[in-house]
């Protein structure tokens, strides 16, 4: 089944998030993909205690990174099932390239909600910029630029 993408958002319905990562548990920093449309994604996730990158009751920097590029993989797996109608071990994985203007301006504590958007910015052939910010409620705790490299591999096929 094929779809052409248009301007307008699209409703992400109940997809579990395993259809559209190629990450698996435990390395999974993302709940839910809560918005999609051309240039820009949504997701939610809580920082459990359990977490890979939580230490003494908090996230590391690195799950705050893995949590963005993660919201951009979200997007990409959605993209990928609307237009090829792929899912779980199909998904192409995607590799960051380069971390721009990182700032964090703390660490989220276990228990706490992040809401991570991402935009694009520029995209070319395998090749996405994109501006990326994590709040937690109103409060801006994390925020960059991203490149991302979109590889031909997939869970299934990587040897």
């Amino acid at each position: 089944m094929n779809y052409e993408l248009s301007e307008m958002s699209m409703e992400t319905g109940d997809i579990g998030i395993l259809e559209l990562l190629p990450q698996r548990p435990p390395f999974i920093m993302v709940d839910k993909l809560t918005h999609f449309d051309v240039k820009s994604a949504k997701t939610v996730f809580t920082v459990c205690e359990d977490n890979l990158f939580c230490k003494d009751g908090v996230m590391e920097e690195a799950g705050l990174v893995e949590n963005i590029a993660q919201t951009c993989a979200a997007r990409t797996g959605f993209k990928q099932r609307l237009e090829n109608n792929v899912s779980g071990n199909d998904i192409k994985i995607g590799v960051i390239a380069m971390i721009h203007s990182l700032e964090m301006k703390r660490c989220p504590s276990v228990g706490e909600v992040l809401e991570t958007s991402m935009e694009i910015e520029e995209e070319h052939f395998s090749t996405t910029l994109v501006r990326s910010e994590v709040k937690t409620g109103d409060e801006l705790i994390a925020f960059c630029r991203m490149k991302l490299f979109l590889t031909d591999k997939t869970p299934a096929n990587n040897n």
